[in-house]
């Protein structure tokens, strides 16, 4: 019974999770258009919810630092590859392909993780599983409006799978326990390592790091820069991120990844209310089959876990 509640706590924590990461391509984009270069804008996303992590990382680790030092690999691979090479290849996709190219490329990562738990942990994916996942990348093709005048570049399909690994290790990462490690403090140490990364990337000039104190135009309004990068912070990077991993946890990564495919449906809605890019009849349909692949997912994970919860038949 308590699974079954944690299950579904760790729904409505993977949708919240998904929705808060849904609303940093409409906040990054108000800074973009103003000068600052992508790499600047994940930085300072990075840098700020890990600065405001700080405090509830340490109440909650309570002095036990050696957690984090006995798992220091799984936190290098969740700062570097999870939250730092995920963002930086998408926004360099971006740069190559159409956003909804390269967001289908980057949630391709959710099938990387079904083949992941095959090919590692014997995981063998079931045919409503098989069937889920093609229901959401024709849901996912409807929603970006992929069609036929859309450009494909190499370089930008390269940096798309390079997006899309980031995404699934973000994923499978967050459903381990961690030896115990508080969500939060896995949060904040992941988000910390990310931005020392970029930081060095950009001090060696690897990474581009323009920024501008110009006012934006955010909802309509002339308003201060830091309105869409506390926002980008606090809501779609420290939020998001902890829910995200406490949602992992509770789902496990598969289930969860799938759940998180949300973000591009809240994605496209932000984007209509508060930039004015308008919704599509097939983006409508693409979303509502993109919400019915999740649902057979989820529900091919609840038949294996109750097959598991039944006694094989003796004799």
């Amino acid at each position: 019974m308590s699974q079954v509640v944690g299950a579904r706590a760790g729904l409505v924590l993977a949708v919240l999770s998904a929705a808060t990461f849904g609303t940093s391509g409409t906040f990054a984009t108000s800074l973009i258009d103003t000068g600052w270069s992508a790499g600047a804008a994940v930085t300072a996303r990075l840098l700020i919810a890990a600065l405001v992590l700080t405090v509830p990382a340490v109440v909650v680790l309570r002095g036990r630092w050696s957690l984090l030092w006995s798992s220091s690999r799984t936190v290098a691979a969740y700062g570097v590859v999870a939250v730092a090479l995920a963002q930086v290849c998408y926004f360099n996709a971006v740069q190559h392909l159409s956003v909804g190219i390269a967001l289908l490329l980057e949630y391709l990562g959710t099938v990387l993780i079904v083949g992941w738990l095959w090919v590692r942990h014997g995981q063998r994916p079931r045919r409503l599983t098989v069937g889920g996942i093609a229901v959401v990348v024709v849901g996912l093709a409807l929603v970006l409006n992929i069609n036929g005048h859309q450009h494909i570049d190499l370089v930008g399909v390269l940096w798309g799978a390079g997006a899309a690994v980031g995404l699934a290790t973000y994923f499978v990462v967050s459903a381990k326990s961690h030896d115990g490690i508080p969500p939060i403090a896995m949060a904040w140490a992941g988000m910390t390592v990310g931005a020392a990364c970029l930081l060095l990337l950009g001090v060696v000039g690897a990474l581009p790091l323009r920024a501008s104190t110009q006012d934006v135009q955010f909802l309509d309004h002339r308003m201060s820069w830091l309105v869409p990068v506390l926002g980008l912070s606090l809501v779609a990077a420290a939020f998001a991120y902890a829910t995200g991993i406490h949602a992992a946890q509770a789902l496990g990564a598969k289930v969860a990844s799938f759940v998180g495919l949300s973000e591009v449906l809240f994605a496209v809605v932000f984007a209509w209310v508060m930039l004015g890019q308008q919704l599509r009849p097939l983006q409508i349909v693409g979303g509502a089959l993109v919400l019915a692949g999740v649902a057979i997912v989820r529900s091919d994970e609840t038949d294996a876990f109750t097959e598991d919860l039944v006694p094989a038949p003796v004799g």
